[in-house]
């Protein structure tokens, strides 16, 4: 599968199957185009033939003259032997493999806090409820998830949590006391926690950045963009606005951690498509870690993104990108999440095919126990797949994610992102299509423009 695109002048040719992307003049370009069109199946030999050459001449021969168009045919049949060109699929017969996989646990998210001292208006948590009452964990509660993560992690040594809410630091001892817990376990077990909390900064002070600091390997700050933006959509229950409050906070604790292992998470909705000015704005206030998060609600919500948006947010996608390529070239770069892509290494195989792992790697736990396949899912009884005391006691519900996957998605089959996005968020799936085997389509749109958008960079940048 060849995928071929133009962007801030770039000529670039993505071979799906193998990951290889090509930085191309026009002539290429063209030739590229040609042959994908008259024929996806090619290898080296079939384009060592009379018919491709002949075709080339009779469609770009006004063009080009026939020793160009000769030159860069030998070039494509050097790239195609070299496996970076006409690609045949090779992931497909693995899936079986990947579907057959045990059910071991790495990461759990702890719904430390089901409460939250924020009101904002997209919260798909309702405030920290999900669904369901207020409630705090309780240490036995969180030493019992921990116990369950040990139990069903198999031989996996590195094991990831996250304490999660509505806010978690409205529970913070329980926090700080699994902390020490799970610290305890790890010499006994010969596990390695790497401990994560995402946070909305209201209740952030010196002891707990001291804490955080020291414990965790990695830290959520949840901030919308520029004050108007964010206080819009992320006020306290009163109206009044957060950001005041908590910038000078982000600030002091992404210095602290000498703007690593943290990132400021946004989400932007139809209040500002005109998001790239909220990632500026992170930047302009000293972070280098960003992440801004396209909005999903339902299209009755008047802050929902709908599909004749999209135009705007492609232009933006664009506009960031060459900003981010302009201020990496002065020294003044940053990370921005969506657009960092591993075109080398990237995820192992099952990553590329099944996405985040949730219900069968990745699990989420609430105050009181009960065992979801991601924090997304919970309060939906029909995804409560167990609790820490009896473990998984629905082993179907984690059957049916393990069989999801970009060849059991129509949508994804011919999608050149798929590797990348993994077929997407399967909650998102579910809440628009009441399936977890379907996508989201507006995300797909923009995941598809962030790809193009990243290996862009990568050219640019090169």
């Amino acid at each position: 599968m060849i995928h071929q695109y133009q962007n801030n002048g770039y000529r670039i040719v993505l071979d799906v199957y193998s990951g290889a992307v090509h930085v191309v003049d026009e002539l290429c370009y063209d030739v590229i185009e040609k042959l994908n069109e008259q024929n996806e199946n090619h290898t080296a030999k079939t384009l060592e033939e009379p018919e491709a050459m002949d075709m080339l001449i009779c469609t770009l021969g006004a063009k080009y003259p026939v020793e160009e168009l000769r030159d860069a045919l030998d070039d494509v049949i050097e790239l195609t032997a070299d496996g970076k060109l006409f690609v045949p699929d090779t992931y497909e017969p693995l899936i079986d493999a990947v579907k057959q996989r045990k059910t071991v646990v790495k990461a759990m998210c702890l719904h430390i806090a089901h409460d939250c001292n924020l009101a904002c208006g997209y919260c798909f948590a309702e405030e920290g409820e999900y669904h369901g009452r207020r409630a705090l964990m309780s240490l036995e509660v969180g030493k019992k998830a921990l116990d369950f993560l040990i139990r069903s992690s198999g031989g996996r040594r590195n094991l990831e949590v996250d304490f999660f809410g509505g806010e978690p630091l409205m529970n913070w001892q329980v926090v700080k006391d699994l902390v020490v817990y799970g610290r305890e376990q790890e010499e006994r077990y010969d596990k390695r926690f790497r401990f994560t909390v995402t946070t909305n900064g209201v209740l952030l002070n010196d002891e707990i950045q001291e804490f955080v600091n020291q414990e965790m390997d990695n830290v959520v700050l949840s901030l919308d963009g520029r004050r108007e933006i964010n206080d819009k959509m992320r006020p306290f229950r009163n109206g009044k606005g957060s950001y005041d409050l908590i910038v000078p906070k982000f600030q002091r604790l992404a210095d602290s951690r000498n703007q690593e292992r943290y990132y400021v998470r946004g989400t932007f909705t139809r209040n500002n498509l005109d998001f790239s000015n909220d990632i500026l704005h992170f930047a302009d206030l000293g972070f280098k870690q960003m992440s801004i998060e396209p909005v999903v609600g339902e299209e009755t919500d008047p802050y929902a993104i709908r599909k004749e948006d999209l135009p705007q947010i492609m232009e933006e996608y664009d506009k960031l990108a060459k900003i981010m390529i302009e201020r990496e070239k002065r020294g003044k770069g940053f990370n921005f999440f969506h657009f960092m892509i591993d075109l080398e290494g990237g995820p192992c195989i099952s990553k590329r095919l099944s996405g985040c792992g949730s219900g069968t790697e990745y699990l989420s736990v609430t105050p009181w126990g009960d065992l979801y396949p991601c924090h997304q899912f919970v309060g939906q009884e029909e995804f409560l797949m167990g609790n820490v005391d009896e473990g998984i006691t629905k082993p179907e519900i984690a059957d049916e994610f393990r069989g999801c996957s970009v060849y059991s998605k129509e949508k994804c089959k011919a999608c050149f992102a798929k590797f990348y996005c993994s077929g997407g968020c399967m909650a998102n799936a579910y809440h628009f299509h009441g399936t977890i085997h379907d996508a989201y389509d507006i995300g797909c749109e923009m995941q598809r423009k962030r790809v193009e958008c990243a290996i862009m960079m990568k050219a640019a940048l090169s």
